[in-house]
């Protein structure tokens, strides 16, 4: 049995094949024990599959676990090991400002504090040759030093290690043995950028015990569950692809993006359901909102900054904000609305959900009729409408009406998702115009088609389980193994370069095809992507581009598109290269749904009073289980499931397709979208 688990600051979900068909299952998310939630979804998934008792358990995560030890820096106690007089690189960074013109802007603090960072003698050229050797006096000092600091975990990372990693291997071994967490910098990110690999080096450390304990737990309870059959548990990495549970411990900063990543993943597929080449990702759970961009493929990028930190292994390049359904409404101190990025999260949760003191953007789409007074989770999770409108008349200061107040915090937590959309699309070139909203999260239905329409893009699709999309993806995704090397070679000649490089990508390869078949897979289960990181030469940064064809002609493409311009006679340089090595899993698919006898608007489950533009509207209330292919409807309507629930403005129509899924689009725009 194949189930994917999403753990979030709200609900933890999964998804799971019952009877031959994709199903889903949400219970409450227990933030200081994951693990626990985990362990609850599984029970119901057993109990409703009737499970035999030695079936075998594959299960997949996705989890917030690094994100939020990060976050709330609550990672395990750290040392740094590295070359003699470079000790402070963590603390000096770069000299970018994070925010220009702030003269009181505080950086994050370094991970490692200076008396926990240690000065080893040993030294490499930028070669690789040995400039001071490493002696075994050193060596057992450095022991002794790493053992006064009283850590539980290690990071080791040397000047020029990338190209000579002998001095590394040695203190790792000695590190190991004195039974230390020891994250190496040539294992985690064999590449240049002294800053970037140490900070990297630093926070696979800082989360390894505490992805090591999360995951030990999860593993024990999940063979607890499944006692008699073989449990197998792996995780979701920020790339896109998932690991094993024991690579995810050794190499925990791979897991950082590991929940939005899985959402991308389900994403991409809903929209290749629905023939759509260009969408834009929108992600919105209780706790914050994630958006990414997909046009010819999935965009990965090495340079993210996580909690103020660089992380430099390879992600989907998804752009996070604080605004969820769980997101706090405050009137500050000059009078103005603000929304997030504080959240109620799981617990207290919204003042809707019986606890929560302070009004949410979930409590100001109950008061305006939203939810139709019906609960979440198909009426098993029950909504307090009354409790909400009073925390909101609470706190709504100077505006009028509840329903003002809770209008304005929608138009508010809109306008932060709307700029992290442009953030990922207008300011990189391209135009929302030419992308359909892919819609998903437990409440990104109730926005999608607000921020469609502020965007004029395309419209919004709605996936089938779009309160679960996230496990979905996770449970379709492949096992992937990025490597990655750098090289520095100037190109003088296209096929001279592509000559250099071939023996390169053989040993990338060989290493990330031995590292797939230790989780199991043959050869021809495998395949292998290419990739150069290219500048011109003199840049401090470079862009990432197929290894094939005339990879030069790409990259002044991509210069183009990302930064206005190209300089077709100026020379390049390939900085790194990189292998993408995938193991292709088995991918469960959505089932086509029955066509409607005839088409037409779909039967209503009854009529709701919502709130729209500060007017009360009579809104068809439709239940998404009895829609069928080919069902349209206008709004205004509240389609309603187990997993979320959407909003269909006035004004917009919905089409139902042959996967259940549901396109969205202004009725003005339907008609653009047909002369084009």
């Amino acid at each position: 049995m194949r189930i994917a688990v999403d753990s979030g600051g709200t609900f933890t979900d999964c998804v799971y094949l019952r009877d031959g068909r994709l199903a889903i299952r949400k219970v409450p998310s227990q933030p200081k024990n994951p693990a626990a939630a985990i362990a609850e979804a599984l029970g119901q998934c057993r109990a409703e599959r009737a499970v035999a008792g030695r079936e075998a358990l594959d299960l997949v995560c996705g989890t917030t676990v690094g994100t939020n030890a990060l976050l709330e820096r609550r990672g395990g106690r750290v040392a740094l090991v590295t070359t003699a007089g470079f000790e402070d690189v963590l603390e000096i960074g770069r000299q970018a400002r994070p925010k220009l013109y702030d003269f009181f802007v505080v950086k994050a603090e370094p991970l490692v504090p200076a008396a926990r960072r240690i000065g080893a003698q040993e030294r490499l050229a930028a070669d690789g040759a040995e400039v001071t050797p490493l002696t075994a006096r050193e060596l057992r000092g450095i022991v002794r030093r790493v053992q006064r600091t009283g850590v539980e975990a290690v990071a080791v990372c040397f000047l020029f290690s990338f190209r000579n990693p002998r001095h590394e291997q040695q203190v790792a071994g000695a590190l190991r043995a004195a039974g230390y967490l020891v994250s190496v910098s040539h294992e985690i990110l064999p590449e240049f950028r002294e800053f970037e690999r140490t900070s990297t080096t630093v926070i696979n450390a800082y989360l390894a015990p505490v992805m090591s304990r999360y995951l030990g737990e999860t593993q024990r309870r999940a063979q607890e569950m499944w006692s008699g059959g073989r449990t197998l548990v792996r995780v979701m990495q920020s790339n896109g692809g998932i690991i094993s549970a024991g690579r995810a411990a050794h190499e925990p900063v791979r897991t950082i993006l590991s929940g939005p990543a899985g959402g991308v993943m389900g994403a991409q597929y809903a929209a290749s359901l629905a023939g759509l080449a260009k969408v834009i990702t929108f992600d919105m759970g209780g706790t914050s909102t994630d958006v990414a961009l997909l046009g010819s493929g999935l965009g990965t990028t090495t340079e993210s900054i996580v909690a103020g930190l660089p992380v430099a292994v390879p992600m989907l390049e998804i752009h996070t904000v604080g605004a969820g359904g769980g997101s706090l409404a405050r009137i500050d101190q000059g009078g103005a609305l603000r929304v997030g990025p504080e959240s109620a999260g799981a617990d207290p949760g919204p003042a809707c959900y019986g606890r929560g003191e302070k009004p949410t953007v979930t409590d100001a789409h109950a008061v305006l009729g939203h939810f139709g007074g019906r609960g979440l989770l198909g009426g098993a999770f029950p909504l307090n409408t009354e409790r909400a409108r009073r925390q909101l008349e609470k706190f709504r200061g100077a505006f009028r009406t509840t329903e003002e107040f809770a209008e304005g915090i929608l138009r508010v937590a809109n306008a932060v998702m709307e700029k992290a959309i442009r953030v990922i699309s207008v300011e990189r070139g391209y135009d929302p115009w030419d992308y359909a909203l892919v819609a998903f999260g437990g409440a990104g239905g109730l926005h999608a088609c607000d921020l469609a329409g502020a965007l004029e893009m395309r419209g919004v699709l709605l996936p089938c389980f779009p309160g679960g999309l996230s496990a979905l993806g996770i449970l379709r995704a492949d096992v992937v193994k990025d490597v990655s090397r750098t090289v520095l070679l100037p190109v003088h000649s296209l096929g001279k370069a592509r000559g250099e490089l071939r023996a390169r990508f053989r040993r990338l390869e060989g290493e990330g095809i031995r590292a797939l078949a230790g989780e199991g897979f043959r050869r021809a289960q495998i395949r292998v992507e290419r990739w150069v990181d290219v500048r011109y030469i003199g840049q401090a940064y470079e862009l990432s581009v197929a290894a094939g064809g005339d990879f030069v002609e790409a990259f002044h493409r991509a210069h183009e598109q990302r930064y206005g311009y190209a300089d077709r006679l100026r020379r390049v340089e390939v900085v790194n290269v990189r292998c993408r090595v995938t193991g292709e899993a088995a991918k469960p698919e959505v089932a086509k749904i029955p066509r409607a006898a005839r088409a037409g608007r779909p039967p209503l489950a009854g009529e709701l009073r919502c709130v729209f533009g500060g007017r009360a509207q009579a809104t068809r209330w439709i239940n998404r289980e009895e829609l069928r292919a080919g069902h349209v409807f206008a709004g205004p309507a509240v389609i309603s499931e187990y997993s979320a629930t959407t909003l269909v403005p006035p004004g917009w129509r919905a089409r139902v397709d042959e996967y259940g899924q549901i396109f969205l689009a202004p009725v003005a725009k339907e008609r653009a979208n047909a002369r084009r």
